[in-house]
């Protein structure tokens, strides 16, 4: 029997899902986005360890057993572009499609296969698009990104300016791994000769920060935040002191990483590389003089895509245009969400709450979020938007920051008790920010039984400051909204700012 269920048609602008497959050394991968835009947001990722570039360095060909199995997987691809309605597809090839005598063969097969032209990235344009990945990952990233595939590691600098073209360096992980012959210390002087030949950009202090791009590396970082039993499992912008980094890719330099703690969180197919990729990132490092290490889940992918975007999209706030897609799907009202931006602007102007450029824009995206989680029960709103916060696929924040997002709009629901707020949040604050959240929680909660959290009402709700703190001041039409549960939550509000906060009705 048909369904006479009938789906909304259309996604949030109706530009349909986009593709992107990376042929990599190692990997070969198909993303398919919801639509472009400046935080593109994945529907499906399934990626095979093909290992292309096996052997290519000894042999100079593609070995017969990797290229059929990428192919038997592209063929896999073809079908699920063509179920989930992509409109557009965009396929790279990267150093071992480029460096194999037999790679001009196999790719005409991927094309025949796809029924779309492949792209093949050469070294400079690898570094460029791994750099653009950055940018659009990253909130005005400043330092060098390095992405380390399979077969080759590319080196760029990032700053104010778009990303020029970077240097390669035959130091992927199945590459120097075999080049090497499986020996680290082999490995070590290999790198440490290529690395020389690198002219290292002059960084000022503040801008040392190594941004590491790939798989291995990503392997490599989670293998450091599940030993240090770190409380969030997001990879993008886990960050690492350059020195204890250092230290750790020292002491997990180990073949297979043999009894090293917790090695079981590697996936078995990427044991062997992590040992190479901490030798490598540990050269890296030392050579920049490297004053942080940070991790990246965006790399040439996000930047193909981010580079089809107009110059104005590509100026966005990624963090502030990922909130708006949710209030956009999930809130009651999105236009009070914007009204909240407006309306707590005056309020902490009133109030004198110093904020930096970064506060300000973390305070509007939890504006956005406030009512994500209003369709759950009242008991668990705060709780659900909580969890969806600090696990989102956000880009653009580090983690205290996300941590800011989600206890702000999770005080806003579950009133102000610290002991209610998750331990894993409270482990990611920092002062500043866990205080700010509260006041910004508090003055939500004031916002929500002014307005039913709907549009209208917050545009017609002054604030003033008064000799002792503030006044929320309803016109006389208004007067009615006045009542005891409201006045509570200003005394709350007052409580938390060290102030007195009262409702005024003219």
């Amino acid at each position: 029997m048909k369904s006479q269920f009938k789906p909304a048609r259309g996604r949030l602008n109706g530009t349909g899902p986009v593709a992107v497959v990376d042929i990599g050394s190692n990997s070969v991968r198909l993303v398919i986005y919801e639509r472009k835009a400046r935080t593109p947001t994945m529907l499906f990722n399934e990626k095979l360890l093909a290992g292309l570039g096996r052997g290519v360095a000894a042999t100079g060909q593609l070995a017969t057993e990797s290229v059929d199995l990428a192919l038997g997987e592209l063929v896999r691809f073809k079908a699920l572009i063509e179920h989930t309605g992509c409109k557009e597809l965009y396929v790279v090839a990267t150093a071992a499609a480029r460096d194999a005598e037999n790679g001009p063969e196999f790719v005409t097969e991927v094309e025949r296969i796809l029924e779309a032209p492949v792209r093949i990235l050469n070294g400079s344009e690898e570094a460029y698009y791994s750099a653009l990945g950055v940018v659009a990952g990253f909130w005005q990233p400043r330092g060098i990104v390095g992405d380390m595939g399979g077969g080759s590691l590319e080196l760029v600098e990032i700053g104010e300016k778009k990303p020029g073209g970077g240097a390669t360096f035959p130091l992927g992980g199945l590459r120097l791994s075999e080049e090497a012959g499986g020996s680290i210390e082999k490995a070590r002087e290999i790198t440490e000769a290529a690395l020389k030949t690198y002219e290292w950009p002059d960084l000022s202090p503040g801008e040392r920060t190594f941004f590491a791009v790939g798989g291995t590396w990503r392997s490599l970082g989670r293998l450091h935040l599940m030993q240090n039993d770190y409380p969030l499992h997001v990879m993008h912008n886990y960050e690492m002191d350059a020195e204890e980094a250092i230290a750790f890719c020292r002491a997990i330099s180990v073949p297979n990483l043999e009894n090293i703690d917790m090695a079981e969180v590697v996936s078995k197919q990427r044991r062997p590389l992590v040992p190479i990729g901490a030798v490598v990132l540990e050269q890296v490092l030392t050579a920049m003089k490297a004053e942080r290490l940070m991790f990246s889940a965006t790399g040439v992918r996000e930047g193909l895509l981010h580079e089809k975007l107009s110059p104005e999209m590509q100026a966005k706030d990624p963090v502030i245009e990922a909130a708006r897609e949710l209030c956009e799907l999930r809130a009651r009202s999105p236009q009070h969400a914007i009204e909240l931006i407006d309306w707590t602007d005056a309020l902490f102007r009133e109030l004198q709450i110093e904020e930096t450029a970064n506060e300000k824009r973390l305070r509007h995206a939890a504006c956005l979020l406030s009512d994500i989680g209003w369709r759950a029960h009242p008991d668990y709103r705060g709780e659900q938007s909580l969890n969806i916060i600090s696990n989102a696929s956000f880009v653009g924040l580090d983690h205290a920051s996300r941590a800011y997002l989600a206890a702000a709009v999770f005080y806003r629901h579950q009133g102000l008790r610290e002991g209610a707020l998750s331990q894993v949040i409270r482990q990611l604050f920092t002062d500043r920010l866990r205080i700010r959240a509260k006041v910004l929680g508090a003055t939500l909660r004031v916002a929500s039984l002014l307005s039913a959290s709907m549009a209208g009402l917050l545009p017609k709700i002054g604030v003033a400051a008064t000799e002792t703190g503030l006044a929320i001041e309803l016109t006389s039409d208004l007067a009615n909204l006045d009542g005891e549960r409201l006045r509570k939550r200003a005394a709350q509000l007052g409580k938390v700012i060290d102030a007195e906060v009262v409702l005024k009705v003219a």
